[in-house]
């Protein structure tokens, strides 16, 4: 049994959203880099062994110029030609062997289950995460059915890919 979708492009604010919020998921560790920088600067200028402000304004400009970067990129993807099909409109068959994603009925591609590396369901969305900036996006709207959703959640849970309670609020 396949689940099939409507017809329906990513937005490209939609895609910088997620793009940013899975790299946040991915490097939020490394915030402590810079929060222990600061830190360490602040507890050197207080005990007067190294009084500087221009290592919180390096310390800050860097961690700004990092995101910045990362937001560039992922904005620059959506204005790219060789990028423009990831925001074009595709209809999907879902089954438990594979997706199909078409751009009409007789043309498209196949995509295996094995490119999916991770999925987590928003309020108002799955999504299916294949590498940093690459994922497919089915907003709950997409599917014809109440039926059809529930059979795509449990073809994910059957890929062990969306677990019973993971819901995420973004």
């Amino acid at each position: 049994m396949a689940v099939k979708t409507k017809k329906f492009a990513l937005d490209k604010k939609k895609y910088v959203n997620i793009a940013m919020g899975q790299l946040w998921e991915q490097q939020k560790m490394w915030t402590l880099v810079p929060l222990g920088l600061l830190l360490v600067n602040a507890i050197l200028g207080i005990t007067g062994v190294y009084p500087n402000i221009w290592a919180y304004i390096v310390i800050i400009l860097g961690a700004l110029l990092y995101v910045g970067f990362w937001w560039v990129q992922f904005t620059g993807v959506t204005q790219l030609e060789q990028y423009k099909q990831l925001f074009d409109k595709y209809l999907y068959e879902i089954d438990s062997r594979q997706i199909l994603v078409k751009t009409n009925p007789k043309e498209g591609g196949i995509m295996q289950w094995e490119q999916i590396k991770s999925a987590y369901r928003t309020k108002d969305a799955y999504i299916l995460m294949m590498a940093r900036g690459q994922f497919l996006h089915f907003p709950h709207s997409v599917f014809n059915s109440e039926h059809d959703l529930r059979l795509f959640e449990r073809i994910l849970k059957q890929k062990n890919l969306l677990p019973d309670v993971k819901e995420v609020t973004k």
